[in-house]
């Protein structure tokens, strides 16, 4: 996409006039929309630092927010990386999302 386009979608997910944003790790950091709620990661990030500023875009400003992961097989390494880096544990997604959000 041009930047005339990012900007528009941009724009229209700033609005809430669209609710969906599909994104790559260049959008990972630098957006500030407060109303996201869930951030689905369909895949890990490669650089273990980008994962916060990927999640980072739910729950802000005291607010709640969810990350959902897919995560293989292959990506336990990976997921016990990121886990380690940052000192916490990612479970596995309950049954009721609804309930923590």
């Amino acid at each position: 996409m041009d930047q005339k386009e990012r900007d528009v979608i941009m724009r229209e997910f700033r609005s809430g006039s669209s609710r969906v944003l599909i994104t790559t790790d260049l959008l990972a950091r630098g957006i500030d929309v407060q109303q996201v709620s869930l951030v689905i990661n369909y895949d890990l990030p490669v650089n273990r630092e980008n994962y916060i500023h990927r999640i980072g875009r739910s729950g802000r400003f005291g607010r709640k927010g969810v990350a959902i992961n897919f995560v293989t097989s292959d990506d336990s390494r990976t997921l016990n990386d990121i886990e380690q880096f940052y000192n916490t544990t990612i479970g596995e997604m309950p049954m009721n999302v609804a309930d923590l959000i």
